[in-house]
């Protein structure tokens, strides 16, 4: 990948200069070691060369070589967008995002570098830049190299990174309208696969609205502040609010074959096109019957 900016400022080191952009430590040792170039005024420097004012920089990224293990599955995406750093799609309910043991040709993960392939990506490695579990719906970002990987990761538990769902949960007491949930979640000691609220374990922050709530259930717009495996099905299910579907969480599904938790709303800013991506999916239609049956409705 190639990578130009003219310098407008004090006497810098060029690899300052390039941790500025978002250049990661390793990713300079790849520049040095694996087959990048470091161009200054069309002359290849050393990451150590000084840059002043007025100087032109190109950057040659080391080949990506994408990993034997993901391997290509042709399958049709929905694509919600894509430009030459990020692609990011609507994943259905019932597809892993990463291969699994006994599960290597049919996650997402394989199905896009099937499609990097088919589009004559310059790289075809896999970048999963936001994982969903298997049984959640909804967006996903892929980062098409490893620059636009590591600039992401930067902000993913931040301001400027917003993730949103829509849980439909279980309505045996009223839920406030606006809430917080702030629990430790841990693994289980009797199951790895758990989550659990333990004092023992991370802290975990999910913040979440009320849409429209019932006797049957209340559909809920959930921001997660942090990352921890399973967070929104342990969190409500912990306050007694259990998602529909969520068998592992609930000793009752209620009918429905899979926890009711869709990726609805993703907001960030793009940092080498520098503008914001704003993203909406629509309910899946497994949670809109599920909606309609409850007769509750989804609001902005």
């Amino acid at each position: 990948m190639r990578f130009e900016w003219q310098y407008e400022g004090p006497p810098l080191k060029l690899a300052a200069f390039l941790k500025q952009q978002g250049f990661s430590r390793a990713q300079l040792k790849k520049l040095r070691y694996q087959g990048g170039f470091v161009f200054v005024n069309k002359r290849q420097r050393h990451t150590a060369y000084l840059v002043r004012s007025g100087d032109r920089i190109l950057v040659q990224t080391a080949p990506e070589h994408a990993a034997d293990s993901v391997v290509p599955y042709s399958h049709d995406l929905a694509i919600s967008y894509e430009d030459d750093d990020y692609l990011i799609v609507n994943k259905p309910a019932g597809v892993a995002s990463i291969p699994a043991v006994g599960r290597q040709n049919n996650s997402m993960a394989n199905m896009v570098k099937a499609y990097l392939i088919k589009t004559k990506a310059e790289s075809q490695a896999v970048h999963v830049v936001t994982r969903l579990d298997r049984d959640t719906s909804g967006l996903m970002v892929f980062a098409k190299h490893g620059l636009a990987h590591s600039l992401l990761d930067q902000q993913l538990h931040s301001q400027d990174f917003v993730k949103q769902y829509v849980a439909i949960v279980t309505a045996q007491t009223p839920l406030a309208t606006h809430g917080w949930i702030v629990l430790p979640i841990g693994v289980s000691d009797g199951f790895y696969m758990r989550r659990v609220v333990t004092d023992t374990g991370k802290a975990s922050v999910t913040e979440y609205r009320t849409l429209d709530e019932n006797t049957a259930g209340a559909m809920m717009l959930v921001t997660l502040h942090t990352g921890r495996t399973h967070q929104i099905r342990v969190h409500f299910a912990a306050i007694g609010h259990a998602l529909y579907g969520d068998g592992l969480y609930s000793p009752d599904t209620h009918g429905f074959n899979r926890q009711a938790l869709h990726c609805a709303h993703l907001r960030f800013w793009q940092p080498l096109k520098h503008k914001l991506i704003d993203l909406h999916a629509p309910l899946p239609a497994d949670m809109a019957t599920l909606a309609a049956k409850l007769k509750l409705s989804q609001q902005d």
